[in-house]
């Protein structure tokens, strides 16, 4: 009988864009090629690396580019360490009756924020996707609306250019400028949930990657469990911690690219033969 597969990528700044690459990397070289999985699912970092995966850009090509030097990585610094974002995040939980309002209340941190301009980040996001269209594989970025606070799921049917779908998944509140799609804006995907898992329910078999297991809405843990409440089989790599000292107290700092992919790569020789055991 034919198992479905699904890949789920999580949220994680630029220092879990590495860590994600680097992982999938470790694990290609052992002969457990998670890339080809049926459908994959990303938030955040894991939609940068989910459309670079669509791409075909090959794991080397995309390990090179991490250890590019940072002022010719096309990414953007950010000095924060974000502890007065955290602030302001806490701030939008009290008194939220829901999680609809709570996102409405991070959409209109991010609308509020004075950041970059749009067109800047979205060159970043350019600059990471060697190629800019939709691939016919079944991508799924997801995002926020940050006036409405309404889940969206963008793929190659939405009528999203790539581009635009992964910045707005990319939109940390606060930090980016929210993302102008159609008539309204969008924020970063890992405002619902870290992964997002629960997009796979179907597959037979998934593996979720998950730079940070917490975050917004449900754990990790308890995605994995829902799904595999249904009938899929499921393993989880989380950074551990090692892989989460080399983060630093900024996962948005480029400089954290070359420590994220070494820590990535380490973990994934480590979980080969779990993950071999499930992915065939």
């Amino acid at each position: 009988m034919t198992m479905t597969t699904a890949l789920v990528l999580g949220g994680g700044g630029v220092a879990g864009i590495a860590w994600e690459i680097g992982v999938l990397d470790a694990l290609a070289h052992a002969g457990v090629d998670l890339t080809v999985a049926e459908r994959i699912v990303g938030t955040s970092a894991g939609a940068a690396v989910g459309a670079q995966l669509c791409t075909g850009e090959s794991l080397e090509s995309l390990c090179a580019r991490q250890l590019v030097p940072v002022e010719h990585s096309g990414e953007l610094s950010i000095d924060s360490s974000l502890d007065g974002l955290l602030e302001q995040f806490a701030a939008c939980f009290e008194g939220a009756p829901d999680e609809i309002e709570l996102r409405r209340r991070l959409g209109r941190v991010a609308l509020d924020a004075p950041t970059v301009e749009e067109s800047a980040r979205r060159a970043v996001i350019e600059s990471r996707l060697s190629v800019h269209e939709w691939s016919a594989r079944d991508l799924r970025v997801t995002a926020v609306d940050a006036h409405s606070g309404e889940f969206r799921v963008f793929d190659r049917t939405s009528g999203v250019p790539l581009v635009d779908a992964v910045a707005a998944s990319c939109a940390v509140p606060g930090i980016w400028p929210p993302v102008t799609i159609g008539t309204s804006r969008f924020i970063d995907g890992g405002m619902r949930s870290g992964t997002n898992a629960d997009l796979v329910e179907g597959a037979d078999v998934v593996v979720i990657l998950a730079p940070f297991p917490g975050g917004f809405g449900p754990t990790v843990e308890g995605e994995a469990a829902a799904l595999r409440a249904a009938g899929a089989v499921v393993e989880v790599i989380a950074a551990d911690v090692t892989s989460l000292a080399a983060f630093g107290t900024n996962v948005l700092d480029p400089a954290t690219r070359a420590p994220a992919l070494r820590e990535g790569r380490r973990q994934g020789a480590l979980e080969h033969e779990r993950i071999a055991a499930v992915w065939s």
